[in-house]
């Protein structure tokens, strides 16, 4: 798409009536998910395939029939079926380091609203024990880890990834590749190297990050190396998930925002690059999506990672971020997550929208930021029929258009 498309991208899309068909909300519990008795590998592909799924498509930046759809957060507490599994298992910890919950939690939107991604049930910093960082989940707290690593003695405690502890994961993933069966894309996902470091600095969630940015300038060398530390273990989990089966995976970089751009560049940005050379070394065409809360000021330097999709969110007009970025990478969002209360016509509006500035390619419809809490399923479930009910349908005799959208 070069760039005169881009600039009308939010213009030039023409568009059809279409009844939107309610969907079924709910999870059928009597089914069983088992893994297979024996332990199989998925190799990092080395070529792309005709059968990929839709996202993955979308991501490559091929041509798709529609936009593909699925939600951050999509699996989780605004759905009544998640609740009533909460209660019966209140640990935050079991629910997402037991193979069978994983796989029933991150199954319940795709029983329910069968979006175009199914995004595994876990969390940025499960991972953290295989590498000598112990933490815990509090209830009004959240994640606590008590001896936070803000010296060279505190960097002794880490060590090499031990995948092995992560098998509950890897597991779940096989599971999920072979429930979904093509249907959809199975997402993995991790945490990027300076969100990782902000809990285990911080000693867990702040609002000032005060402690890791005075590293920055007070301890810089153990700061730079608790960094590069959590960029190696840190590749290693996202190969190990994609040859446990994730069509694709999306790097969080939650609170890179919260970095001034220059200091994001020295802090985030390069160990963000090493991963996606390596990665990109082992598993070639597997998709890599980069997203940042608050990323409206980074968005051209996000494009230097080398990442092949780019998450926006709901601050960034869709249209301008296709201008900056430019040709050659997809994107991902942005529907603010508050439209999923407003009147459903309103809801549909905004996706029509959101999809007509994106353009034909290498777009994968999402909100700007995870599902909020409170959040009308009925909502979710009339977001993805929308995003089923559109169509990109080529014009007759004019090959070099791109393709326009119909709904």
């Amino acid at each position: 798409m070069n760039s005169a498309s881009l600039t009308s991208a939010c213009s030039c899309l023409t568009w059809r009536t279409s009844s939107i068909v309610p969907v079924q909300l709910g999870f059928n519990h009597s089914t069983k998910y088992k893994s297979s008795p024996r332990r199989f590998h998925i190799a990092c592909s080395s070529a792309s395939s005709s059968s990929d799924p839709l996202l993955v498509k979308a991501a490559k930046g091929e041509p798709v029939s529609r936009p593909p759809a699925w939600m951050m957060r999509q699996a989780g507490r605004y759905m009544a079926v998640y609740r009533k599994l909460a209660e019966k298992y209140p640990s935050f910890r079991e629910r997402s380091e037991t193979t069978d919950l994983i796989v029933e939690i991150s199954l319940q939107p795709w029983e329910a609203f069968h979006p175009d991604g199914v995004i595994i049930f876990s969390d940025i910093l499960t991972p953290l024990p295989a590498f000598g960082v112990p933490f815990d989940i509090e209830e009004v707290r959240g994640p606590v880890i008590q001896s936070p690593i803000r010296s060279e003695e505190g960097l002794k405690a880490l060590h090499p990834i031990e995948l092995e502890k992560l098998q509950f994961l890897g597991d779940s993933l096989r599971i999920l590749r072979n429930e979904v069966e093509g249907r959809a894309a199975v997402l993995g996902f991790v945490g990027a190297p300076w969100t990782i470091a902000t809990y285990i600095v911080e000693g867990g969630t702040t609002r000032t990050y005060t402690n890791i940015k005075s590293m920055c300038h007070t301890a810089p060398q153990v700061l730079r190396a608790l960094l590069s530390h959590l960029t190696k273990a840190i590749s290693d989990y996202i190969v190990f998930q994609v040859e446990s089966g994730a069509h694709c995976i999306q790097i969080f970089d939650s609170w890179g925002g919260q970095l001034p751009p220059d200091m994001w560049d020295r802090w985030s940005k390069p160990y963000i690059e090493e991963i996606v050379s390596t990665v990109r070394n082992k598993c070639p065409e597997t998709p890599l999506v980069l997203y940042i809360n608050g990323n409206g000021g980074l968005l051209e330097r996000m494009k230097g990672t080398g990442v092949d999709v780019i998450g926006l969110d709901w601050t960034v007009d869709l249209a301008d971020g296709r201008k900056r970025l430019g040709s050659g990478i997809s994107v991902q969002g942005n529907v603010d997550p508050a439209y999923l209360f407003s009147p459903l016509p309103a809801l549909t509006d905004e996706i029509q929208r959101v999809v007509r500035c994106a353009g034909p390619r290498g777009h994968i419809l999402n909100l700007g930021h995870g599902v909020l809490v409170g959040t009308p399923e009925e909502a979710v479930a009339h977001f993805f029929e929308v995003a089923r009910s559109l169509e990109f349908t080529t014009p007759q005799g004019h090959v070099v258009e791109e393709p326009k959208l119909v709904v």
